[in-house]
C-alpha cells in the first residue's frame, strides 16, 4: 500500500507506507516551506525561528510519532509548542492562538488504528491549499532542506491550555444560551470512540448546561471498539445503547473529532448530511449569510438556505476546497455532508465540538416553541432525501479516458444540469448524480440523492451501468481502430 498523500497531510498504515523515514523528510520539508513561507510574509521577525503547534489523537503510535515529528522539527530550527492529546479543531484553534507559523496534526482521522497521518496547517491553522502541497512535495522530492546547526536548533515546549481555551471560544458564542439548555434537562449519551474526543467532548456537554452526560468509549485509549468512522453501520451497538438508557440524543465524534453524528431517542441516525444542514438553519436565524457545502452534499442545505433567503455555492470536495470557496463568497456557516460543520466565527475548519453546541443549541429552542417533542420530530422539520453512495471497478482509470467518459454521460443528459467542477454533477428535478474517480484508486465513486432510498439507489446503478457502457464502446472502438 502506497502513502495517501492530500491537501490535508499524509497518510498511511504505520511500518507499511507510513515509515520513520517518510516521517522525517516530510516534516522536514514542512520545516523548510514553514521558513520559506515566513521569510516571504516579512515582518519583525521574519528571520526568527519559525513556531509549530503540534497535537495527536489517541492511537498508541501517536506518542512516538509526535516525538519523532517534534525534535525533527527542533533540529531544523523550530520552535515547538505539543498539545498532547488534543483534537483536530483544537490544533487548528492552537495554531493561530499561537500565531504561529505552522500546525501538524498526528492523526488519521477515521482510518483504523493501524493507520495514522500527518495532517498539515498553514499560519492561520488552515490545510494547505494544493499549489501550497505541491511546493511542500517538491522541496520533500527534491530533499531541499536541512537540518539547523546546533547553535540554531529549537526548542519543544508543552501547553495543555487549548481544550479550556476552545471550550471558552465555543461558550462564547453570542447564539448559545446555556440558561435555555440547561432548562431542558437533556439526558445524553457521548460516544468518543477512545479518540480524542473523549474528554473534552463530554466536559463541552457539561459546561453547555446538559444535566446528564453518559459517556461511552471516552476513556482515551486509542484502541477504537469499532470501525472509527461515525456511520450508520458502525454504530450499531452505540444507537442500541442510547435506547437502553433512555438518553434524549447521542452525540458521536470520529477520533480526532473534527465529524459529528447524532442518534435520536427512538436508535435512528439524525442523519450525517443532516448535521450541518440543522446547525445552518439555526445558525442563519442569527447570522444570516451565504452557506457552502461540498458537491456531494445533501441539496438540503440548498433547500434551507432559500427558506432564509440567502445563497448556496458548492465546492470541490474536500475541507479545504470548501474553505476556500467560504471565503470567497463570505460565507457565514458551511461543511461537508459527513458531519463536518465549519463555523468561521470560530476559525476554518470541521469543528464537531462546534457542531455539537450548535445543534444543542438549536434543539433546545425548537422544544421551547414546540411545548416540547423528541429529536426524531425535529428530524422530521428538515427537507426529506435520501442518498446512496456507489463505487465501480474501472481498469483503465487515466484522466484523459474518464474525461471522455464523463463528456459522452453529459452530453447523453441535456435535460440535467452539468457542473464538471468535481468530476461530473448532473442534477435533474428528481434527484442529482456525482461522480468522482478516485484519487488513490482504480475506481469511480458514485453519488446519488433523490426522494426516496429506492430512487436513490436505482439513480446510482443506471449511472454505473451507463459509464460501463460506455466504457466498453470505447475499447471495442479502440480494438477496431487496431
Amino acid at each position: 500500500m502506497s502513502l495517501m498523500i492530500s491537501v490535508s497531510g499524509i497518510r498511511g498504515v504505520v511500518g507499511k507506507s507510513l515509515t520513520p523515514e517518510n516521517l522525517t523528510a516530510f516534516t522536514m520539508a514542512f520545516a523548510a516551506w514553514t521558513s520559506r513561507r515566513k521569510r516571504a510574509r516579512g515582518g519583525d521577525d521574519a528571520l526568527g525561528k519559525p513556531k509549530i503547534v503540534i497535537g495527536r489523537d489517541t492511537r498508541p503510535t501517536g506518542g512516538l510519532i509526535t516525538e519523532l515529528v517534534a525534535s525533527t522539527l527542533a533540529l531544523c530550527g523550530c520552535d515547538v509548542v505539543d498539545l498532547g492529546m488534543a483534537t483536530t479543531p483544537t490544533v487548528e484553534l492552537a495554531t493561530a492562538g499561537e500565531q504561529a507559523d505552522g500546525g501538524l496534526i498526528v492523526t488519521a482521522s477515521h482510518n483504523p488504528v493501524e493507520w495514522n497521518a500527518l495532517k498539515m496547517l498553514d499560519e492561520k491553522g488552515e490545510f494547505l491549499l494544493a499549489e501550497d502541497v505541491e511546493l511542500l512535495l517538491e522541496i520533500a522530492r527534491d530533499r531541499s532542506f536541512e537540518p539547523a546547526g546546533w547553535e540554531k536548533i529549537g526548542s519543544i515546549s508543552s501547553n495543555a491550555s487549548y481544550d479550556e481555551r476552545h471550550i471558552k471560544a465555543i461558550l462564547g458564542l453570542p447564539c448559545i444560551d446555556r440558561g435555555l439548555i440547561g432548562s431542558m434537562e437533556f439526558r445524553v449519551l457521548v460516544d468518543g470512540v477512545e479518540g480524542a474526543g473523549s474528554f473534552v467532548m463530554p466536559e463541552l456537554c457539561r459546561r453547555l448546561g446538559i444535566s446528564e452526560v453518559k459517556t461511552l468509549a471516552c476513556q482515551g485509549t486509542g484502541i477504537f471498539p469499532r470501525n472509527p468512522e461515525p456511520v450508520e453501520e458502525n454504530l450499531k451497538e452505540t444507537m442500541e445503547i442510547l435506547r437502553r438508557e433512555s438518553c434524549d440524543f447521542g452525540i458521536i465524534v470520529d477520533p480526532d473529532a473534527d465529524r459529528l453524528a447524532l442518534v435520536c431517542e427512538d436508535g435512528s441516525l439524525f442523519g450525517e448530511e443532516y448535521t450541518l444542514v440543522a446547525c445552518a438553519d439555526f445558525y442563519l436565524k442569527h447570522r444570516p449569510g451565504p452557506v457552502v457545502n461540498n458537491l456531494s452534499s445533501s441539496r438540503a442545505l440548498s433547500d434551507i438556505a432559500k427558506k432564509h433567503g440567502v445563497g448556496c455555492f458548492s465546492a470541490k470536495v474536500g475541507e479545504a476546497n470548501v474553505c476556500e470557496v467560504m471565503k470567497q463568497q463570505g460565507a457565514t456557516i458551511g461543511g461537508e455532508g459527513n458531519g463536518g460543520v465549519i463555523l468561521p466565527e470560530l476559525h476554518y475548519g470541521r469543528d464537531a465540538l462546534a457542531g455539537t453546541a450548535l445543534f444543542v443549541q438549536a434543539f433546545a429552542e425548537w422544544k421551547l416553541s414546540n411545548g416540547g417533542g423528541s429529536l426524531s420530530e425535529f428530524r422530521r422539520t428538515f427537507p426529506s432525501y435520501f442518498m446512496a453512495k456507489k463505487k465501480m471497478v474501472l481498469e483503465r482509470m487515466s484522466k484523459e479516458r474518464i474525461g471522455a467518459i464523463f463528456t459522452a454521460v453529459a452530453e447523453a443528459h441535456p435535460e440535467a444540469s452539468s457542473n464538471r467542477l468535481d468530476g461530473l454533477k448532473l442534477d435533474f428535478p428528481e434527484g442529482w448524480v456525482h461522480m468522482r474517480p478516485s484519487n488513490t484508486e482504480p475506481i469511480i465513486r458514485i453519488y446519488t440523492e433523490a426522494g426516496s432510498k429506492e430512487l436513490a439507489d436505482s439513480l446510482a446503478d443506471r449511472f454505473i451501468a451507463e459509464i460501463d457502457g460506455i466504457s466498453r464502446q470505447m475499447d471495442a472502438n479502440s480494438e477496431g481502430q487496431a
